[in-house]
């Protein structure tokens, strides 16, 4: 009897013990809305091989209170990496701001580098409004 075929966000379910699993983001959606799920797939050795199963969503899309959505799975999440299976860098820092795991390096830099440079504009534009204010009173 054949299989019928599965929608690719669903997964197969279908997976060798043998081949090494990565934990990865795989895009949807339409050109100017596009979202990510978070799959397991066999390592990029078979970029076109369908995922095994879809473990979370991740909407990169702003909401109306500036939010960007995601949603895990952590059960199934513990349950491949302890079957062995790697993380991208993209899904260890979800999952490191979800408090899965410890936050990533990387986040740490990006944070610093949006307050450095906040106060960069914050700066600029106290001393554009103090010319502003010190030209108008000598008008």
């Amino acid at each position: 009897m054949t299989r019928m075929p599965l929608h690719a966000a669903s997964g197969t379910g279908i997976y060798k013990d043998l081949t090494t699993k990565v934990i990865r983001l795989v895009r949807y959606g339409c050109t100017n809305r596009h979202f990510l799920h978070i799959v397991v797939m066999e390592t990029k050795k078979h970029p076109k091989s369908p995922p095994i199963e879809q473990l979370g969503t991740f909407d990169i899309c702003v909401n109306e209170n500036n939010e960007k959505l995601v949603a895990f799975n952590f059960e199934r999440v513990q349950f491949w990496l302890s079957k062995g299976a790697k993380v991208t860098d993209p899904v260890a820092k979800l999952l490191g701001l979800a408090g899965y795991f410890p936050i990533h390096p990387r986040t740490y830099m990006t944070a610093w580098r949006n307050r450095k440079h906040a106060e960069e504009v914050a700066a600029a534009d106290a001393e554009k409004a103090s010319a502003e204010k010190a030209t108008a009173e000598t008008n």
